[in-house]
């Protein structure tokens, strides 16, 4: 019978054996005590096993609280186990709450996080994954050997809706690749959702009909299930390309559900992640969390950025562009979407430490604050990925592009 298997990164007071063996017990048949009907064959058939364990460092004092074991240290270790597919079958939500369920509670482990995990085939030919994807995002704007350029409206929320068409109209002149709203930005009371589209798109439709570039506006349409079916309806009426869900907000079920009708390209914004992955010794890391997205059919991950403006390090940004790279579920891998701080200085480190332009390079003040203006930015942004493939350094580029040297000029530390 086929298996899931997943990779944990733990600490733990006790022999690591046991708190494994815990672990697989509390997350199948198990529980704290044997109980009638836990029979050797039903073990055997549902039971989780532990696959492998792998011995690490220990530490003197407990990442997160948990039991304490008088002159013990605190033994890492990281730790595979296994389940039959027979446990869930294929429902998410149930596989999620196996593979981060009441675990992160056991009191035997004082640090937990899950790292990866892999499923078999029969979930390729289940689920469909990203519609869209790398490949359907760039062919959507016109978009072929660099990344796709992308901002954010800003100030996130405030702005009315003729204020943010302007914007709008202005960035789209530039020659920007994609728009979207700010995660804050549902229906403010001076920019209804509806208002919103209505205006929006009719300035970039007047532009595609112009230019034949349809420029990407991901509207946010998180919300309740059934409104959210309604904005994704009105976005598709008004000839829009993209919406865009929060969702750790909305969760999978809800997100899914909207992924499944593929006509939207799905921008996947994970605000809240910090909750979920800051703590070296708690959560999830980035290459299992984006595999869960994938599953629902989001086209599009925000990954964090090079040098980037939160707590998040180059080598977690790198893992997470590379690992939205690699082959899982369906035809299609999704977009990495790269942000937080961004402005050209970081595109030649960027492509140096990934090689890859399958990008949505987004910038906010990094464009919209630009010395010479937003037209500017965004030409300072092309500027620094052409630098950045044909082997530029900063320096180098700046002497030979005027709006990339302002920007330099401008936000370099």
């Amino acid at each position: 019978m086929e298996r899931i298997f997943a990779e944990y990164y733990i600490e733990t007071p006790y022999a690591v054996e046991q708190a494994a063996a815990v672990l697989a017990g509390e997350q199948s048949s198990g529980t704290f005590v044997s109980v009638p009907g836990e029979t050797a064959e039903l073990k055997e058939r549902f039971a989780a096993r532990v696959e492998n364990i792998e011995i690490l460092d220990s530490a003197n004092e407990p990442s997160i609280p948990g039991n304490s074991i008088p002159g013990k240290k605190y033994q890492r270790a990281k730790v595979k186990v296994s389940w039959s597919i027979e446990n869930f079958g294929y429902n998410l939500p149930v596989l999620i709450s196996t593979l981060q369920g009441n675990l992160y509670e056991i009191s035997q482990f004082t640090g937990l996080k899950l790292m990866d995990f892999d499923v078999p085939d029969s979930f390729r030919n289940k689920y469909r994954g990203p519609q869209f994807g790398i490949k359907g995002s760039k062919l959507s704007c016109g978009v072929t050997d660099r990344p796709m350029i992308g901002t954010i409206i800003k100030p996130s929320v405030g702005m009315g809706v003729d204020e943010t068409a302007a914007l709008v109209q202005t960035l789209i002149n530039a020659g920007i690749d994609f728009i979207k709203d700010d995660e804050l930005m549902g229906s403010t009371a001076n920019s209804l959702f509806d208002d919103r589209v209505n205006v929006i798109m009719k300035v970039i439709n007047n532009h595609a009909q112009k230019t034949g570039k349809k420029v990407m506006y991901a509207f946010n349409i998180s919300d309740e299930i059934d409104e959210m079916q309604r904005k994704y309806d009105l976005i598709k009426k008004h000839e829009g390309t993209c919406a865009m869900i929060s969702i750790n907000s909305v969760g999978l079920s809800a997100t899914k559900k909207i992924c499944d009708q593929g006509d939207l390209v799905i921008h996947g914004h994970r605000n809240g992640w910090g909750m979920l992955n800051r703590h070296p010794l708690l959560g999830i890391e980035f290459p299992a969390y984006q595999k869960i997205w994938r599953m629902g059919g989001v086209d599009q991950m925000h990954v964090n950025g090079i040098q980037n403006k939160f707590w998040e390090s180059d080598d977690s940004v790198v893992t997470s562009i590379q690992s939205c790279l690699k082959p899982f579920i369906g035809e299609n891998n999704p977009l990495p979407v790269v942000s937080s701080g961004q402005w050209g200085g970081q595109a030649p480190e960027t492509y140096r430490r990934t090689q890859t332009t399958d990008l949505l390079y987004m910038a906010g003040g990094g464009i919209l604050a630009h010395p010479m203006g937003p037209t500017a930015g965004v030409n300072a942004l092309q500027q620094a990925w052409k630098a950045a493939v044909d082997g530029l350094s900063v320096a180098e580029a700046a002497l030979q592009y005027p709006e990339f040297a302002a920007s330099v000029k401008k936000f370099s530390k």
